[in-house]
């Protein structure tokens, strides 16, 4: 039988669905079948994607407009050369900012750059105030601080404060020879809230989606190599913008 389920993070409504055997005990536990690896890298390569994955799910769930995101770089009195230096700078500058706002949230990633080779942070935060990331930086210039747009637009279609597209390209900064995590996030980021699959009660294909949440927009849809259906559903926030401009 065909089952579905839903995952709500932030104003993002992803929905999979896929085969499981009528022969299974509790509906619940249901999840696409594991694929099969012929190599170690095939294998690496299906973790890195469902990591990569669930960091955007998380990355919604946690930011928003109010967020801000800052590039933060090393003048030449404070430049380090291997990621293990850089590693514990990030740590005392991301402890340092938690000691001032303990209930905020901050996810921070390391690169190096493409045509320097420098290495540098990226931080998404919420809940910190400019001045005070501002302030709490002593190893050089701040590069980029600004709020997270409201309104996003992927190859010209409106998705609303879908940030998976700035979510994954913050991910893929990682590199083997950073070693250890993707990134460092706090232990306060919003999860992201799955529901329980449920048995599809007609046939559904990448033309023919599941009928879209109450205030939801159909924005996308792909057949995943994994073997399941994937449907993407976006919170159309346009309508609290009107209603706004209206009440005023």
């Amino acid at each position: 039988m065909f089952v579905k389920d839903r995952t709500f993070s932030g104003v993002v409504c992803e929905q999979r669905v896929y085969f499981v055997s009528d022969k299974i005990a509790d509906i619940k536990t249901a999840e696409p079948s594991k694929p099969r690896f012929k190599t170690e890298e095939e294998r690496f390569r299906h973790r890195w994607k469902m990591a990569r994955r669930k960091h955007a799910q998380f990355f919604n769930a946690s930011f928003s407009p109010s967020s801000l995101y800052s590039t933060l770089t090393f003048d030449d009195e404070h430049e380090v050369h291997t990621f293990k230096e850089a590693r514990k700078i990030r740590d005392n500058y991301y402890k340092r900012l938690k000691y001032y706002f303990p209930d905020s949230i901050i996810f921070i990633y390391m690169g190096r750059g493409k045509s320097t080779e420098r290495i540098h942070f990226h931080m998404v935060s919420e809940g910190i105030p400019q001045n005070v990331i501002e302030d709490q930086w002593y190893y050089g210039d701040i590069k980029r601080i600004n709020n997270l747009r409201s309104k996003n637009y992927y190859e010209g279609k409106y998705y609303g404060q879908d940030y998976s597209g700035l979510a994954n390209y913050l991910f893929d900064h990682w590199t083997v020879e950073q070693g250890g995590h993707y990134y460092k996030k706090s232990r306060n980021a919003k999860k992201p809230e799955k529901e329980d699959p449920v048995e599809c009660l007609r046939r559904y294909s990448e033309s023919k989606p599941p009928r879209a949440p109450k205030g939801y927009i159909f924005v996308e849809s792909s057949t995943a190599e994994f073997g399941y259906l994937y449907f993407k559903y976006i919170k159309d926030t346009r309508k609290n913008v009107k209603n706004c401009k209206n009440a005023s």
